[in-house]
């Protein structure tokens, strides 16, 4: 068999693709494999550059097929789409992973170890028990609402909600709407809870781990921002810039230009749309407090007098991800800046 210099490895659950490439790109071979004989042939093959696209479980396939010395990358499927040709098939995508790998220019996915990947799984299953919390206690909401029963917003006000499904003696529900809601009261309490454990534990962590601690001492940014930014940036290094991190988080224009005419529509959204919310929600909270307590950087205030709430704190929270960058890659703790200081750069 032909020397192999570039093998693309499409992934799956059991049935697996592997397209193999010399040196001056020629074809060695392009054969399915199944799950059990995977870790065998990258065993028995000479090392080389494996490339697959970044999943779900590319980091665990990237870390075993690496203990064989392999040099493995792993891509972003946006990257690897313009190299299928026509159709879409497993040869074709494994083809396109072998072909974007070789070119100069590709950009990678840093390959995160057992331990960051645990580390994303608890602030995932926080995410999942919130959508769950706030499904639950719209439909609370909804129901009591159809006969008459509403309570301001807020989760402070759903605990009195709660009460009146929990009240026997209260006429105003009856005894069926009463049973149902019960099971509905009684899952909002058992995800609360569940909520809150999971919350302290991250808490505990961050106050453990030097990199956390030192990102929550920048305004807007607490434990779980903190703890998501080192679970789903393992590299911030790997950005050559603060900017160039805030415009993989998706917090700058999206240019559409052609012609010689410059465009720029809202912000892209790409990148992890986790921790983005989380900066947007942070830097939202800065906002109120500067204009609660007229406090702040005069920048702040001069954007919010010319600018929407919500671009100004698009805007805080791009700054907020060059900042958390900085600490990352040259250590040391966030400054608080003079209330006149930024103005020149606003």
């Amino acid at each position: 068999m032909r020397q192999v210099g570039v093998i693309g490895l499409d992934l799956a659950k059991q049935n697996f693709q592997v397209h193999g490439a010399a040196a001056d790109g020629t074809v060695a071979f392009n054969r399915k494999l199944r799950r059990g004989d995977v870790l065998r042939f990258f065993e028995k093959t000479p090392p080389c550059l494996v490339a697959m696209e970044a999943c779900g479980g590319s980091h665990y396939w990237a870390r075993e097929i690496r203990a064989y010395g392999h040099d493995v990358r792993l891509i972003p499927p946006v990257y690897v789409k313009p190299f299928v040709k026509r159709g879409k098939t497993d040869a074709a995508d494994a083809e396109a992973i072998s072909e974007a790998a070789s070119r100069k220019t590709m950009r990678f996915v840093p390959i995160k170890s057992a331990e960051q990947q645990a580390s994303a799984m608890i602030l995932k299953v926080r995410a999942l028990l919130v959508r769950q919390q706030t499904q639950a206690i719209n439909a609370l909401r909804a129901h009591l609402s159809e006969l008459g029963l509403v309570a301001a917003g807020g989760m402070a006000k759903v605990a009195a909600l709660i009460e009146i499904v929990r009240d026997e003696s209260d006429s105003r529900l009856p005894k069926a709407a009463r049973f149902a809601l019960s099971e509905l009261a009684t899952q909002i309490e058992a995800l609360t809870r569940q909520i809150a454990k999971i919350e302290r534990e991250i808490v505990a962590e961050a106050k453990r781990d030097e990199d956390m601690r030192r990102l929550t001492t920048i305004p807007g940014v607490g434990a779980i921002t903190a703890a998501s930014v080192k679970a789903f940036v393992p590299d911030p290094a790997g950005f050559v810039s603060g900017r160039h991190f805030a415009a993989w988080l998706g917090l700058t224009p999206k240019p559409h230009s052609s012609g010689g005419k410059e465009r720029q529509v809202g912000i892209s959204k790409m990148g992890n749309a986790m921790l983005r919310s989380l900066l947007v929600l942070g830097a939202s909270a800065v906002l109120r407090h500067s204009k609660n307590k007229a406090e702040g950087p005069q920048w702040i205030a001069a954007m919010l007098a010319r600018r929407p709430f919500k671009i100004v704190a698009v805007a805080l929270a791009n700054k907020m991800a060059r900042i958390l960058w900085a600490l990352l890659t040259k250590g040391g703790v966030y400054r608080k800046a003079r209330p006149d200081e930024g103005l020149a750069r606003a």
